[in-house]
């Protein structure tokens, strides 16, 4: 028929355009990505003679430790030296885990990076994610058997998985949080539901007189009063209203200190923090103490937490020993974070990342510097003319469009230099 457009004109409107300039913005932004989950960890080395590392990216061998076996881990120079050709869980990051590849866990294969290990580890600690399975729905990710789309956050605490819709509490729809500590571990550490009322990122409200942690939808909740610092569990809110009256008019006062979310600026919040917490303390000598002394609410439910909160925990004496035998002294360090993991995997990464065309530069003198500049700005541009006509046409470029390209832009860079006239004055 005239006019009727062919089938692989239609498919050409259809497909997206794709740029050269979007490929190479889109793996600088995985490059970026890699260096943060990856954090410098060294890809030659085994982590082993480390010790326990802080922090570092881990996985777990299917392959040499399946379901049924004894858990174990490995750091990343192992996983691309001792089992490269094996199936790998990727675990993202474990605090305090030093690298388990060729010890008594592992019955056929030794180290080929650091053979002389101890049989055990005996500090390090695993979970299901060791066998790829996460959340308390203890099922793999990605799941193919699962089609609601979910995304899964980590527990600060128990660094385990969980989807955000098995968390008791749905995730801030602005994703205005931090950190994230699940259900388990709030039960385990219940003094953070003190903090919770001040400090989460969940909408805080007075209600019956008290600070309450506002979870919506949710019931099997506890309020605590206590005067004296101990707690005292009570299930009906009603006989808390009764004598919580006069703890009001101090939540009220609390309440004008709004707590920082992820969006504030870091310097605003250390700010906020450290001068409430410099308060507390001349006042009481430990913040806990007087935050229990308010009304709070305790659920079943995972509570989410802003940037910096972990320097609102109290240092004193008796939570540093408490943090000890619930061991999460790891909670009192600022490096302890993801985050900071994170952004210091990428500083790395740009400290060592060189630009070989500003080496080149920086060797040369300065009119050697302007010509390969004006190269460099006719190579991207024709390059770019060349590539769109390819986008226009729908059509796929292939290895010799390419070759040939690059024979032509040669051929009239000879062109040019050849006709240049030369004058001596």
């Amino acid at each position: 028929m005239a006019g009727a457009e062919s089938p692989a004109g239609c498919q050409a409107e259809l497909e997206p355009v794709v740029s050269l300039v979007d490929v190479l913005e889109e793996d600088e932004e995985l490059e970026n990505e890699a260096c943060a989950v990856l954090g410098g960890s060294d890809s030659e080395k085994c982590s082993y003679s480390q010790g326990s590392v802080k922090r570092q990216a881990l996985y777990a061998c299917s392959t040499c430790t399946p379901e049924g076996e004894e858990p174990a881990g490995i750091c990343l120079a192992c996983s691309y030296e001792c089992h490269g050709s094996h199936k790998l869980f990727e675990l993202y990051t474990k605090r305090n885990f030093r690298c388990d590849c060729g010890n008594s866990k592992f019955k056929n294969l030794e180290c080929k990076l650091f053979p002389d290990k101890s049989k055990v580890n005996s500090c390090n600690k695993y979970n299901d994610n060791f066998f790829g399975l996460y959340c308390i729905c203890k099922r793999p990710y990605p799941d193919p058997e699962d089609e609601v789309p979910d995304e899964m956050i980590q527990c600060v605490v128990c660094e385990d998985w969980f989807h955000g819709r098995h968390l008791g509490a749905i995730p801030p729809e602005s994703g205005d949080f931090q950190e994230m500590v699940c259900q388990a571990c709030m039960k385990r550490c219940s003094f953070l539901w003190a903090y919770a009322g001040q400090l989460a990122v969940t909408r805080v409200s007075a209600e019956d007189d008290g600070l309450l942690l506002n979870v919506d939808g949710l019931g099997g909740q506890e309020v605590i009063k206590s005067e004296n610092g101990s707690h005292q569990d009570n299930t009906q809110k009603e006989d808390v209203s009764e004598h919580g009256k006069d703890a009001g008019k101090e939540v009220k006062a609390e309440q004008n200190n709004e707590p920082c979310t992820s969006s504030s600026s870091e310097s605003d919040c250390q700010t906020v923090f450290k001068n409430e917490k410099t308060k507390t303390e001349l006042q009481s000598g430990c913040r806990l103490q007087e935050l229990q002394a308010s009304q709070f609410v305790k659920k079943d439910v995972a509570t989410y937490w802003p940037l910096n909160w972990r320097s609102r925990l109290c240092t004193c004496q008796d939570c540093m020993k408490m943090y000890g035998e619930l061991d999460v002294l790891f909670l009192t360090d600022e490096y302890d974070t993801v985050l900071a993991y994170e952004n210091k995997g990428k500083s790395e990464q740009a400290t060592e990342r060189r630009d070989p065309l500003m080496d080149t530069l920086s060797s040369m003198n300065r009119v050697q510097q302007v010509e390969l500049i004006c190269e460099y700005n006719d190579l991207k541009t024709e390059l770019k003319d060349y590539l769109k006509r390819f986008a226009d046409e729908g059509t796929v470029v292939k290895r010799e469009d390419i070759q040939q390209f690059f024979e032509e832009f040669q051929s009239k860079k000879r062109r040019r230099v050849d006709g240049l006239q030369y004058y001596c004055s």
